[in-house]
Parts: structure tokens; C-alpha cells; sequence
């Protein structure tokens, strides 16, 4: 079922697989997801910590030693803070937020739900996050939708929504684009 799936391909996506196949043995796939999502924040948040897992200079014990003291105090523990483990011992931690989207992938799938991609300038609050939910769940035929929301301020305002293989591109900072090219052309 989980290798099927043609997004959740290559390296990165063996892995995720392997982690999914082994939570849903387990019965774990919602701890897991949650844990893998902390640590996913958890990157985003700290560019020290995103250094360590890219840069090919740390070695894997260096590597290992840091994770797992971080993992600790995220209360990241389980099959997904081995795992994190796991992949920095082999030397593929570079790819852990592309097994994280893998991993992400393979569970929407065995819920039924969709995956969604949401880059927005800053934090939605609760109300237009709902909102957000509600509007792709009807544009979905009613599935649910699983939001993997993005902050990016580059964008200015408005959002970028990827739903599948659809994107809608609202931002704020493409308008303005498409402003300034036009002007161009009617030079």
C-alpha cells in the first residue's frame, strides 16, 4: 500500500515507508506523526539546530550526541526519536524534513484525508485556520484536509495553497509581480 504511492519516492521516501509500515505495526502512526511534527517546528524554529542536521561537517556520533539531548527536551521519545537516531548514524539526517513530508504523506493516505501545503506571510489564528480547513474540505468532496502550514514572510500577505497536484497562488508578492512585469510591457 505505503509504496504505491509515486510522491513518496527516492531516498527520503524508503525511509518514511520503513518508519510508517513499522508505527502502523506498532499502532503508533498518530504518536509518531506528532513527535516527527515537533521535531519538524522544532527545525524551523532554530537555525542552529537545522545546521547541525544539513551540514555534512558534524560526524554521526557529533550528530547523534546533540539529537539526542534536543530530542530530550522535546519530549520526543519512541519510535520516532530512534528513528531521528537512526538516520543521523547512517548519515542521512540532511533528509529528515523530506521523511517527515513522506511520513506525512502515507498517513493522509491511510486516513482518507488530504495532504495540503499552506504558506501564509504570519501565523493564522485558530478561527481562519478552521477556516482554511473548512474551505478546502468542500473543495476536497469532503475529505479531510491535513494542513502543513508554512510561515514566509517574503511573501507579504495573502497565502500559497498546494492541494495535490493543484496550487493557488494568492500572495500578495505575486500580484505584485505581475504588477511590475505588465508595467514593463507597456513601456
Amino acid at each position: 500500500m505505503a509504496g504505491a504511492d509515486p510522491i513518496v519516492s527516492g531516498m527520503a521516501g524508503r525511509y518514511a515507508t520503513a518508519l510508517f509500515e513499522l508505527a502502523l505495526e506498532v499502532k503508533s502512526v498518530d504518536a509518531v506523526k506528532a513527535d516527527l511534527e515537533k521535531f519538524d517546528a522544532l527545525l524551523a524554529d532554530n537555525a542552529d539546530l537545522a545546521r547541525l542536521v544539513r551540514s555534512p561537517v558534524f560526524g554521526a556520533d557529533e550528530q547523534g550526541k546533540a539529537l539526542k539531548s534536543v530530542l530530550d527536551k522535546a519530549g520526543i521519545g519512541g519510535l520516532a526519536a530512534n528513528f531521528i537516531l537512526l538516520l543521523a548514524s547512517n548519515r542521512r539526517l540532511f533528509a529528515v524534513r523530506n521523511v517527515i513530508k513522506g511520513f506525512r504523506t502515507l498517513v493522509a493516505r491511510w486516513k482518507g484525508e488530504v495532504s495540503a501545503e499552506v504558506t501564509v506571510a504570519e501565523k493564522l489564528s485558530d478561527a481562519n485556520l478552521e477556516a482554511l480547513k473548512a474551505a478546502l474540505k468542500s473543495v476536497t468532496g469532503g475529505k479531510a484536509v491535513d494542513l502543513n502550514v508554512k510561515i514566509d514572510p517574503a511573501i507579504i500577505g495573502g497565502l500559497v495553497v498546494k492541494l495535490g497536484s493543484r496550487m493557488v497562488d494568492s500572495s500578495l508578492r505575486t500580484k505584485l509581480n505581475a504588477i511590475k512585469h505588465a508595467m514593463k510591457e507597456a513601456r
